[in-house]
């Protein structure tokens, strides 16, 4: 019995180990229900907590009705015309019942099928991503809700992380459960992306079809319902026929969620919707993009909208793209800037087709400006003592190696300034700029707004130096003021939508550049360029003054000038900076300029420029000074610092006084010598002689040995001077060159 009994408890050995084994693992099964149903109850309670809070901290349903994201700008022109909205678009709010049904059913059906089922997150949706990416070893893609592109629009970011992903969560738990469904499908539908800045609807049906949400047809409801997943491949503006199939993806969503029949979906005829094609979404554009970045300059951080009036003609806008257009050589681009006579700009282009390309040709590309830069040279010369009438020498010259050539490799030897102007004579420019200096000539060009980098080599006559359009066009501007400075601007003042002033330009004195003799005479120089030299293209029916410039090649033509108070300047070219065959300055630029300036300035009143040179006093020739005033005016101080007038309160004796009556230091016996003046003047040069009475009576000129020792100029020099002959002679210039011998002939 003991080895059966033996036996007995060897073989139930196992079998009385599984109860206990039974029992560890049904106390461990147990203990992780328990555990886990006491997490998962905490962080339901967590979850519920965290809901609830959230829930509370909500805005009330109206708050979030009238929060909005981002800025709208519109943008108007000089006239007061809306010229382009920049910025989230809103339209108009539509209640959920103003919203077409045929609406509301594509973006459920696209967006959230089971929208009216879950509680806000889709678990069978995301249980299902779940099963899809174990068996297939894919990525979990789990849609967000309606409910939770709400949340994430309205308070969150489109961070991928799971921190964003559970704020969301919670968001979307909170809005199932302070808002009705049909509230949350309308905050929605009014505040979601479309694209192309229009945020609800409203905004997408206006700017796409031209006519408000409540008129959407099926058809359009769909496309706008389709452009929710990825706005900028759908956009209709941009991509029609990618918008039309995603439209048509979306009517077989919308039959097989009920939303509407198969007959309905196939009267729906998507292929002839019409889209509506944005206005100022071309050249007016290159506008905006130059002056909306200076508001961060002029205005206080804001975020309400705002309306900003600008200096753009409408008119002239159109007319500037039109010019562009018509004349700009094929594979060649053009700009065109155009100043009033305070700055203000009335049209930029900025290329061929903003739509192509939104390269601002017109601010931002710098090209060489060939002979527009001779502008400078001259200017240079005549503020050292030319003057238009003034003879040069066309011929053959070499600078430092350089030997430049005129078009047509010909000369014209003894020619006045004007012609050598007129007609763009390189060798005429080189001469001038070497003998004024080249480094002058770049102090003139910065003194005109050239803000790019400036070469001193004696080709930079030539215009060898990259410049802007707007720069130049400034510097011609200054010209048409009178050698006044220009500034550039296009934004008159900005508003708030409710109408309150924030900024408002306010006019500035321009600062003189040149002295009026030195304007008149660019501007002679100017008007008869266009007149009979080589900007005859450029002419209107009135009064033009302009310069063209053509670089090497062929790469650049440009036309600047202004009338009537009006500058524009003009630049075509191409942008790899390749020769374009027959483009020159005088040719399609100088068209295009005249194109546009005839409509520019066709209601102003015809206005004739001031091209009379009248010299400085300092320019002036001994017979020129006598006709300026009395000789009485003349006067010089003794040691003492004492004013002497030479023929004040002649008594008789022929002498000077001063303005007391009594003597002053002067001719006859043992008077004082004049202070030293000069190169002549002092005691080594003996008194001078009294003023010669006139036979008439009238009181005593000073002599010429008086007028030699007031102005410091010795009798030798005067001397030179007679033999010169009045009126013919300049001043000397001390930068003037040694070699090649001086551009002005002497002695005429």
């Amino acid at each position: 019995m003991a080895k059966n009994t033996g036996r007995s408890r060897s073989s139930g050995g196992p079998s009385s180990s599984n109860p206990k084994e039974s029992s560890f693992l049904g106390r461990l099964a147990r203990r992780v229900l328990i555990w886990g149903g006491a997490l998962t109850l905490l962080a339901a309670i967590g979850l519920g907590t965290a809901v609830a809070v959230t829930m509370n901290e909500l805005p009330a349903y109206d708050a979030l009705k009238s929060s909005q994201n981002g800025q709208m700008i519109v943008v108007r022109a000089r006239d007061g015309s809306e010229l382009v909205s920049l910025g989230p678009s809103y339209g108009k709010w539509l209640s959920y019942n103003e919203i077409p049904p045929v609406m509301r059913g594509a973006m459920v059906s696209v967006e959230d099928r089971r929208f009216y089922d879950h509680i806000g997150v889709d678990a069978l949706g995301l249980f299902r991503a779940v099963y899809v990416s174990l068996t297939t070893g894919g990525r979990a893609k789990a849609t967000s809700t309606i409910t939770q592109q709400l949340a994430r629009n309205v308070f969150l970011n489109n961070s991928r992380s799971m921190g964003r992903k559970a704020r969301e969560a919670v968001l979307a738990l909170a809005l199932e459960r302070k808002f009705t469904k049909d509230q949350i499908l309308e905050l929605y539908l009014n505040k979601v992306y479309f694209g192309g800045g229009a945020y609800g609807i409203d905004a997408a049906s206006r700017k796409f079809f031209g006519h408000p949400a409540t008129q959407l047809s099926t058809a359009e409801a769909a496309i706008i319902a389709g452009l929710v997943k990825a706005p900028s491949n759908y956009s209709p503006t941009a991509d029609l026929d990618a918008a039309k199939g995603r439209g048509e993806v979306v009517l077989g969503l919308m039959v097989k969620n009920g939303a509407i029949t198969q007959e309905e979906a196939d009267r729906a005829d998507i292929a002839d919707v019409a889209v509506t094609h944005e206005k100022g979404q071309n050249s007016v554009r290159y506008f905006t993009d130059w002056a909306l970045p200076q508001l961060d300059m002029l205005l206080p951080d804001t975020n309400e909208p705002i309306e900003v009036w600008t200096t753009l003609d409408p008119k002239m806008q159109q007319a500037a793209t039109s010019s562009i257009a018509a004349n700009a050589p094929k594979g060649a681009q053009g700009a065109l800037v155009s100043l009033d006579r305070d700055g203000a700009v009335l049209a930029m282009v900025g290329g061929t087709d903003y739509v192509n390309s939104n390269y601002n040709r017109a601010t931002n590309a710098v090209r060489q400006p060939g002979s527009a830069w001779k502008l400078f040279v001259y200017l240079s010369a005549l503020e050292a003592g030319y003057t238009p009438d003034d003879r040069v020498m066309d011929e053959p010259v070499t600078i430092d190696g350089w030997s430049p050539q005129n078009d047509g490799r010909n000369f014209a030897g003894q020619i006045d300034v004007r012609t050598a102007f007129a007609y763009s004579k390189n060798t005429v420019a080189a001469q001038l700029g070497n003998e004024v200096g080249f480094g002058t000539v770049a102090s003139m060009a910065r003194r005109f707004g050239i803000t790019t980098p400036i070469n001193t080599k004696p080709a930079m006559v030539l215009g060898t130096s990259e410049v802007r359009v707007i720069d130049m066009t400034r510097a011609f501007a200054a010209i048409s003021a009178g050698g006044t400075s220009v500034e550039p601007y296009g934004i008159v003042k900005v508003t708030t939508s409710s109408g309150q002033t924030l900024y408002e330009h306010k006019s500035a004195r321009g600062q003189v550049l040149v002295p009026p003799n030195v304007a008149a005479g660019i501007t002679d120089l100017l008007q008869t360029t266009v007149a009979t030299g080589t900007g005859r293209a450029a002419q209107i029916g009135r009064p033009v003054a302009g310069k063209t410039g053509t670089t090497s090649s062929n790469k650049d033509g440009w036309f600047l000038g202004f009338s009537s108070g009006i500058t524009t300047g003009v630049w075509m070219g191409r942008d790899d900076a390749k020769p374009v065959p027959g483009l020159s300055g005088g040719h399609a630029p100088a068209r295009a300029f005249a194109d546009y300036m005839k409509v520019a300035v066709s209601t102003r009143p015809v206005e004739q420029f001031q091209t009379e040179v009248k010299l400085p006093e300092w320019q002036l020739e001994p017979d020129d000074e006598a006709m300026q005033g009395s000789p009485d005016d003349y006067y010089y101080v003794d040691e003492n610092g004492n004013v002497v007038h030479p023929g004040a309160a002649d008594q008789g004796d022929g002498q000077p006084r001063y303005d007391d009556g009594s003597v002053g230091p002067g001719p006859g016996p043992g008077a004082p010598q004049m202070p030293d003046y000069g190169p002549g003047s002092g005691p080594a040069s003996g008194p001078a002689p009294a003023p010669r009475a006139p036979a008439n009576g009238a009181p005593p000129a000073a002599s010429d040995d008086f007028l030699n020792r007031a102005t410091g100029r010795s009798s030798n020099e005067e001397g030179q001077r007679g033999a010169q002959g009045a009126g013919n002679s300049a001043p000397s210039r001390p930068n003037a060159a040694k070699t090649p011998t001086p551009v002005r002939t002497p002695g005429t």
